[in-house]
C-alpha cells in the first residue's frame, strides 16, 4: 500500500505490517503546523489499520529535521526556516497542540535519523519509541544558543529518554552531540552507516511488528499511558517561557548569532 495522494508534504507506505511515514520537505525537513498535522493525521489513520502493527518515521534529504519554519506566521506556506517573531508568536500555540497529538497514538514507531535533528526537530525526533541512526547524525537541543527555553514537550521526552542528568547536559549548554556520542547517553538505540540507515530502521519495525499485536499494544500503553497528557501540559508552560524570552535582547541576539555561525554575546537583557 502507498498513499502519497493524501497528504502535501509526507508519504505513507505499508509493507509486511510495517508502516513508513517518510517527511518529504528536504534538504532539511523545516516544520509546521501543516506538517504537524499531516504527520499526526497518518499515524491516526494507521493506529485503525489492522494491517499496520509497527511504523518508521523517516525523512528525505540531508536532515531528518532541522528544526521549526516559523516563516512570517501566515498560513500562505511562506518562510524558509526563519525564526521570525510574527511567526513565533502567532504560531507556536496551535503547533505544539498538534505536537501533542503525535504522542497519543497507539502502535510502536522507530525513528530513522540522518543528518540534523536539531531545535524542535530533536522534539519530533523524541516522538518515535526508538532511534536508529548514524555516526554523522546531529542532535542538540540549542535553545539556549538562540536565548529562548526549550519546546516541543523536550521537557518531558527527553529526560525520560537519556535522564535528567544527561538531559540538563544538553539543554544548558545547548552543545551538538553526533551519533555515537548520543547513542553512549541512551539517545540513540541502534547506530548504524548511513547507507543501511532506513533499512535498519525498518528491521527493528519489523521484529516488533512479528510479535503478539495485541499484546504489544497493552504494554506499550502501559509504558506511555500518560505520555501525550504530560506533553500538552509542558508545552503549555514552554510556551509561556519562550513567549516572553522571544521578546528579549538577548533572544534577538542568539537568533542573529545562530544564523551567523559565531558565538552569542548575551547581555542578560
Amino acid at each position: 500500500m502507498t498513499d502519497t495522494g493524501r497528504y502535501a508534504d509526507i508519504s505513507v507506505t505499508l509493507e509486511n505490517q510495517v508502516a513508513t511515514v517518510e517527511i518529504q520537505r528536504p534538504p532539511y525537513n523545516f516544520f509546521d503546523f501543516s506538517l504537524i498535522e499531516q504527520i499526526a493525521d497518518a499515524f491516526d489513520s494507521l493506529d485503525e489499520n489492522p494491517e499496520c502493527r509497527a511504523l518508521v518515521l523517516a525523512a528525505q534529504g540531508k536532515s531528518f529535521c532541522a528544526g521549526a519554519n516559523f516563516g512570517t506566521g501566515k498560513d500562505d506556506g511562506t518562510g524558509s526556516g526563519d525564526f521570525t517573531e510574527d511567526g513565533f508568536r502567532n504560531t507556536t500555540g496551535r503547533l505544539y497542540r498538534a505536537a501533542a497529538r503525535l504522542f497519543g497514538n497507539r502502535k510502536p514507531i522507530v525513528g530513522a535519523i540522518q543528518g540534523a535533528a536539531v531545535g524542535g526537530g530533536l522534539g519530533l525526533s523524541l516522538v518515535p519509541d526508538f532511534r536508529v541512526a548514524s555516526p554523522q547524525a546531529r542532535f542538540a537541543a540549542n535553545f539556549v544558543k538562540l536565548g529562548i527555553h526549550q519546546g516541543f514537550g523536550i521537557s518531558v521526552t527527553l529526560p525520560r529518554v537519556v535522564g535528567k542528568q544527561a538531559a540538563q547536559m544538553m539543554l544548558y549548554s545547548g552543545r551538538r552531540l553526533n551519533g555515537e556520542q548520543a547513542r553512549a547517553i541512551g539517545l540513540v538505540d541502534v547506530l548504524v552507516d548511513a547507507d543501511n540507515l532506513r533499512s535498519k530502521a525498518v528491521e527493528l519495525a519489523q521484529e516488533i511488528a512479528e510479535n503478539a499485536p495485541l499484546a504489544v499494544a497493552s504494554v506499550r500503553a502501559t509504558l506511555r499511558a500518560d505520555l501525550m497528557e504530560a506533553v500538552a501540559e509542558a508545552t503549555e508552560h514552554e510556551l509561556k517561557e519562550q513567549q516572553w524570552l522571544r521578546a528579549t535582547a538577548d533572544a534577538q541576539e542568539g537568533i542573529r548569532a545562530v544564523a551567523e555561525r559565531r558565538p552569542g554575546n548575551f547581555k542578560g537583557a
